[in-house]
C-alpha cells in the first residue's frame, strides 16, 4: 500500500513549533503533504492578524530552514471560511483535489470530515497554542519566541508585533 496524501488544516496565526512537529511527522508517513491555510479570507484582526500569504511565507521559510522543502512534496492551499460546515468540508476536498487523510487536532474540523474521509487525530503540544502566543506578543512576554521556529520570530518582528 502506498503512502497517503495528507491534508493538515490550520489557521497558523502564527505558525508554531506544535504545527512544525506535526508537519515533520507527516513527512515520515505521507507521500505528499498539503497544508490548508484556514480562514484564508480573514486577516487584520486580533484573532487573525496575518494574511494567508504571510502565513504561507512563515511556514515555507520554517520548512526550508530544515530542508523539508524542497526535499519533500509540500503544497499549500487557501481555505476560506464558509458558514455551512458541510459546504466548507466539500469545498476543502474539492480544492485539495486528491487527499486520502485529514490531520487535525481541532474537534470542529474533525466533526466536519467524519464519515467523509480518514482522519488522523493529533494531540496539541501542552503550553503551545497560537492564541497564547498572540497574547504573549501583545503583553510583551518574550517567551513567545521559544514557541515558534526562528524564522517565524523574524517574520513576526518584521511584520510588527502591534497587530496583536
Amino acid at each position: 500500500m502506498s503512502k497517503p496524501i495528507c491534508l493538515f488544516i490550520g489557521r497558523f496565526q502564527p505558525y508554531h513549533i506544535g504545527h512544525h512537529m506535526v508537519i515533520k511527522g507527516m513527512t515520515k508517513v505521507c507521500r505528499k503533504v498539503i497544508i490548508g491555510i484556514g480562514s484564508s479570507d480573514k486577516s487584520g484582526s486580533k484573532l487573525n492578524p496575518y494574511t494567508a500569504q504571510e502565513r504561507k511565507e512563515m511556514i515555507q521559510q520554517a520548512l526550508q530552514d530544515e530542508d523539508i522543502i524542497p526535499l519533500f512534496d509540500v503544497e499549500f492551499i487557501n481555505l476560506p471560511d464558509h458558514p455551512d460546515d458541510d459546504v466548507w468540508a466539500q469545498q476543502v476536498l474539492e480544492h485539495a483535489k486528491q487527499v486520502d487523510m485529514i490531520w487535525t487536532g481541532d474537534p470542529a474540523v474533525k466533526k466536519c470530515f467524519e464519515g467523509k474521509i480518514e482522519i488522523k487525530e493529533i494531540k496539541e503540544v501542552p503550553g503551545i497554542s497560537s492564541t497564547s502566543i498572540r497574547e504573549m506578543i501583545k503583553k510583551g512576554d518574550l517567551d513567545w519566541k521559544t514557541k515558534v521556529p526562528a524564522s517565524v520570530v523574524k517574520a513576526v518582528q518584521d511584520l510588527g508585533t502591534d497587530r496583536m
